[in-house]
């Protein structure tokens, strides 16, 4: 059974087998969660990036017919994994995940990005895994929404991991996280 734990701080410096970054769809770096795992984990993630983006169009769309080339990124919802460079962890599984929209958006996109992560850190043997709170940065998504999707979605996602842990980076972030924990029984 799979543990979930909550944890108020940088994500970059959890000592865990896998990282999960919050990037955007070019994987080349940018803002918030994105840009502190690309610095704190220094030049081998954005070449490692860089090594993804060059080589994976034909493999994740054999996969996934219909979506849309990887030249224009990674698609919202899906994952891929890269070395972790100087961070505490053996690899950074990053996800992309969707914008908030007030005129409507997909939670299965946001739900997506959890599953795809665990996806992939079964994949590669990965034990324990640190998660962000995704979306909820510039991407607007409501933090409640945001941690009950998340939380949901790790308590109903079949996985070996054996620990889950949301690093928060606020209070604000923690109180949701830990109210979406106790709804959901943990």
């Amino acid at each position: 059974m799979t543990t979930i734990t909550l944890v108020r701080g940088d994500i970059t410096e959890q000592s865990v087998d896998a990282i999960v970054n919050a990037a955007n769809s070019s994987l080349l770096g940018g803002g918030g969660v994105d840009g502190a795992i690309h610095r704190r984990g220094g030049p081998d993630i954005l070449a490692a990036c860089r090594d993804l983006r060059a080589s994976l169009p034909q493999a994740l769309n054999s996969v996934r017919a219909g979506e849309a080339p990887f030249g224009k990124g990674l698609p919202t919802g899906q994952a891929v994994a890269t070395t972790a460079g100087r961070l505490d962890a053996r690899w950074v599984i990053h996800t992309v995940g969707p914008v908030w929209q007030p005129s409507g958006s997909d939670p299965s996109l946001l739900a997506s990005c959890y599953r795809e992560s665990l996806r992939i850190a079964d994949e590669l043997g990965a034990r324990t895994i640190a998660f962000p709170a995704i979306s909820t940065g510039v991407y607007r998504w409501p933090m409640e929404d945001a941690a009950r999707i998340a939380v949901e979605t790790v308590r109903d996602t079949a996985t070996a991991v054996d620990e889950v842990r949301f690093v928060l980076f606020d209070e604000r972030a923690y109180g949701a996280f830990a109210a979406a924990l106790r709804v959901s029984g943990g």
